[in-house]
């Protein structure tokens, strides 16, 4: 049997909004005036209003899940999730409201640039106050300590106060000392996108060579990319609840698509532009040929666009750019040049996806225009997630399951095999 390292059971942790005001004294007595006199909050700007000091809020709502020794787990979830506030009791900065938390080793922890450092301490003298938290001898972090100083690419400042040092150098600092020191657990909040890329895909390296060294880590981020590279499962919370933990690729599924539902037709007038363009152009409606937004291995996918147009083109063509729902690119292809009139517009194109493997893709539209020099210009961009629709098997084509997570998303055709020499 693995041996349990952590296992959350039925965790809650719930805050009182409005019980600490985070104001001046002279404030909180202004107010403590007004309310005797059942006047309005004097404190307050026009339009606000401050929670009800009795008022309660679920962070977390029943959290239960277990990390085996060895494993590297991802958290994800969209932003006010409860992620953090896992962490931080995990940690143990702060305490459950409800439920039990048990950890079987030391914890090393990066919630947060410059977690556990002491600003007036040098980056040396940091390492071994970070060590003796950890429980370690002077001897045994000294045997450390060049790794660490060399991992971190801060040698030249390791003997300057860390106040003085920028956030990056923070983040390799920390990175090194929680990754070095010996801990049975590490605790990794999204701090690596404060690094550089070449320093973030070094992260990532360690972290894979100290979970297969035995040791186990959590890791929260909303970069999928490194939650590929680094996590065997990935736990997916949503409203300070676990809603799926799996395997990573469906786990992000989950997280990319909670609320994204299949549907054949989608107002595209209101939607958000990644980036400003011409606004020449302004793509309105989009209607796919499918009514559920299902599509057979081997079929044509149809759709209808609509737009307005300030002027008139003769040379348009519209990019369309496939891309799962996590957001890994596919392909892009172009259409015909086609013409517009001023005023309203409606068009019908047809993409081949004959060869897309089964899975959920979206679209990311833009329209553009060829210039007398041959150019693109930029009209309209609906970025990634205009609209999603899925790809199936069918019983006569059937593939493998795991193709479109493990192997890429396109069907390549059979290899040829040539009579040798």
């Amino acid at each position: 049997m693995d041996e349990l390292m952590i296992k959350i059971d039925n965790v809650t942790k719930e805050y009182r909004l409005g019980a600490i005001g985070g104001t001046t004294l002279r404030e909180e007595l202004q107010r403590a005036r007004a309310k005797r006199k059942h006047q309005e909050d004097p404190t307050l700007k026009i339009g606000q209003t401050r929670a009800d000091s009795n008022e309660r809020f679920m962070a977390l709502n029943g959290v239960s899940f277990e990390v085996k020794k060895g494993e590297a787990v991802g958290i994800i979830g969209h932003n006010g999730a409860g992620k953090s506030t896992l962490l931080k009791l995990v940690t143990r900065i702060t305490a459950p409201t409800t439920g039990d938390i048990y950890l079987n080793g030391r914890v090393a922890s990066m919630l947060e640039v410059g977690t556990g450092f002491h600003p007036e301490l040098t980056g040396r003298e940091n390492v071994y106050l970070n060590g003796a938290i950890l429980g370690m001898t002077k001897k045994e972090i000294d045997a450390k300590m060049e790794d660490i100083i060399e991992f971190s690419e801060v040698r030249q400042f390791i003997d300057t106060p860390v106040k003085r040092y920028s956030s990056g150098m923070y983040v390799k600092l920390a990175f090194s000392v929680a990754a070095h020191l010996d801990s049975e657990i590490m605790i990794m909040d999204e701090v690596l996108a404060v690094g550089d890329v070449a320093f973030q895909n070094k992260c990532i390296k360690k972290m894979r060579e100290v979970a297969d060294s035995g040791r186990t880590i959590l890791y929260v981020s909303h970069n999928m990319s490194t939650i590929r590279s680094l996590c065997d499962r990935c736990i997916v919370l949503s409203k300070g609840q676990v809603i799926f933990q799996g395997e990573v690729e469906e786990a992000i599924s989950h997280y990319v698509t909670k609320d994204f539902a299949l549907t054949n037709e989608i107002n595209l007038g209101e939607q958000q532009r990644p980036y400003s363009t011409t606004e020449l152009c302004h793509m309105t409606k989009m209607t796919l040929d499918n009514a559920d937004a299902v599509y057979d291995m081997g079929d044509v996918l149809g759709f209808s666009l609509e737009w307005t147009a300030k002027q008139t083109f003769e040379r348009m063509k519209m990019r369309i750019g496939i891309f799962t729902v996590s957001q890994m690119a596919v392909g892009i292809t172009f259409s015909q040049e086609f013409p517009v009139k001023k005023g309203n517009n409606k068009q019908k194109f047809s993409i081949d996806i004959s060869k897309l493997l089964p899975g959920k893709y979206c679209l990311e539209l833009i329209m553009t225009e060829v210039d007398n020099a041959g150019m693109l210009v930029k009209h309209d961009v609906l970025n990634r997630d205009v609209i999603m629709f899925e790809v199936q098997a069918t019983e006569e084509k059937k593939v493998f399951r795991a193709s479109n997570a493990s192997w890429g998303f396109y069907e390549l055709p059979e290899i040829i095999c040539l009579n040798s020499d």
